[in-house]
């Protein structure tokens, strides 16, 4: 088919206990053409219900009437199904996991882009409409800065023996996670336990750590004496409390809750809970609706096959450290593999420095500190203690970042720049307590000589000029220079100053200014 102009037909592979679901929800969108299931008596229930046939696979995938198929088949049966459904040249939806192998997952995404056809996980809580507004929420900053995010996912039975609790109950979870913080985990760990059977996991939790600082647990079990589904989101500025368990008009809940410091101690600042108000909709339907919305018209679903592989990836490292160790989420078990540090370098125990990364000449890295994958640190270069650096970070000779400072990927720090920990330092008083956190945002730029005062934000991608002097948070994008640093302009992604048009000249990348101190780039 092509265009948007007819609803897709759709054909579901599997009618059991979640398949029978998707269907209902598909014939009640106008799109059912097919079922098919190994049990001759389902595939006939399933007929009778809804007035479709019941076919074999084989003919379904012949069948150039049916455009797309749903795999509810058995999660070790994903993968083969996938790739056999597109080489046919159907768009595929496939329930959660999409394979129990990354080797596998990744050759399912490349045989989806070889046949041009679209690819979707059934990472379901991706489109509740109280997931959908929390990460509207996140994204305006409503909450700050991320750093500390908890779900549960509790409740007694079902029983399964063909998967762990961890892969049944905890892809949902570590999705949503996963797009609000925006970028896959530096370490994970999970612990379990094995109360009824000995090879299958009946409760786990598993712990996450982010290059830009945010750390998630996720807590999943079947053998709890009630059910929970929660999600936890804790800001800088603000939390946030999704509990599906709860009616539509108090489902999510936001909590302006703060942290005041007095006299070098943290107090806590409570706020009455506010409701968020939501737009009560079945989620598989809207999951299933984006899913003919993006075959119609070939946009890129929001659970693409890269989401359904980047959660598979944390889910393997989760499985790999149930017995007690820490595993990265792209396989690295040791936090030194793949790294040059210069002989007349020091490098502190505990830390972990990313594969790919050369640390130079007399730096120094001290314990706690954790450093992402691809970095250079330059000549005569402290970090630490307890510093966190993204990946493909730039740190130029004799620059020390301190601790409370974060470095998201793709920071590029110039020479000599500097970042200070407390506003008012003297020698003679010790003000480890009250150092302040500076948080510097994806793909920025800082100068060289350039002076950072703790405590702000700088923007994604802002461009710090040489010698200036920040004493205030940065917005996305800007142009800063001077003492104290005010906004002269915007740059691109690519760092091009941008003209009045407000286009990049260098990848033509389109932005618009919004409420006149904010830069968006325009998409679509």
């Amino acid at each position: 088919m092509s265009g948007s102009e007819a609803t897709p037909r759709v054909a579901v592979l599997g009618c059991g206990y979640w398949g029978k679901n998707l269907v209902r929800v598909f014939d009640q969108l106008g799109a059912l053409a097919a079922v098919h299931d190994p049990e001759p008596a389902t595939a006939a229930a399933m007929t009778d219900a809804h007035g479709v046939p019941a076919r074999a696979v084989e003919e379904l995938f012949a069948d150039s009437d049916i455009h797309a198929v749903a795999i509810s088949a058995p999660a070790a049966q994903h993968a083969a199904v996938a790739t056999s459904a597109l080489a046919a040249g159907k768009h595929v939806y496939v329930e959660k996991p999409l394979a129990l192998d990354v080797a596998d997952a990744e050759r399912v995404c490349a045989a989806a882009d070889e046949a041009k056809r679209t690819l979707m996980v059934g990472h379901l809580l991706q489109y509740h409409p109280a997931f959908l507004k929390l990460s509207e929420l996140v994204r305006e900053g409503a909450l700050g800065h991320l750093e500390y995010l908890y779900s549960n996912r509790l409740n007694l039975g079902r029983f399964r023996r063909e998967e762990n609790i961890l892969w049944s109950f905890a892809p949902h979870d570590i999705s949503m996670i996963l797009s609000l913080v925006g970028r896959e985990p530096d370490r994970v760990q999970a612990i379990g336990s094995w109360p009824l059977h000995r090879d299958v996991a009946d409760v786990t939790t598993t712990h996450l750590v982010f290059p830009g600082g945010e750390q998630a647990h996720v807590f999943v079990s079947w053998l709890h004496p009630f059910k929970e589904q929660k999600l936890v989101v804790v800001g800088d500025r603000g939390m946030a409390v999704f509990d599906d368990r709860e009616p539509w008009e108090s489902k999510l809940s936001l909590y302006a809750h703060r942290v005041d410091w007095r006299d070098g101690l943290p107090e806590p600042v409570k706020a009455d809970a506010q409701a968020i108000p939501l737009k009560a909709e079945e989620p598989l339907e809207a999951e299933c609706r984006h899913f003919l919305e993006c075959v119609a018209t070939g946009a890129t679903p929001r659970t693409d096959g890269r989401e359904g592989l980047r959660v598979l990836r944390v889910l393997h490292a989760a499985e790999r450290s149930l017995g007690g160790s820490y595993a990265t989420a792209a396989g690295h078990a040791s936090a030194h593999d793949d790294v040059m540090i210069h002989e007349s370098a020091y490098v502190d125990e505990p830390c972990d420095i990313g594969p790919g990364t050369n640390v130079w000449h007399f730096s120094h890295v001290l314990a706690g500190s954790r450093i992402g994958r691809d970095c250079n640190i330059g000549q005569n270069v402290v970090i630490g203690p307890n510093v966190t650096i993204g990946d493909r970070c730039r740190i130029q000779n004799n620059v020390s970042v301190y601790e409370g400072v974060t470095l998201e990927d793709g920071v590029f720090c110039g020479p000599s720049c500097v970042f200070t920990n407390v506003v008012n330092p003297r020698a003679e008083v010790e003000r480890k307590s009250e150092f302040l956190p500076t948080r510097v945002g994806l793909g920025a730029t800082i100068g060289a000589n350039a002076t950072i005062v703790c405590g702000h934000d700088i923007g994604e991608y802002a461009f710090i000029a040489a010698g200036a002097v920040v004493t205030d948070d940065v917005p996305a994008f800007a142009l800063m220079a001077g003492v104290p640093a005010r906004r002269i302009g915007w740059m691109s992604h690519d760092g091009e100053r941008l003209g009045d048009d407000l286009v990049c000249p260098r990848s033509g990348r389109r932005y618009r200014e919004v409420g006149g101190d904010r830069l968006e780039e325009i998409t679509g």
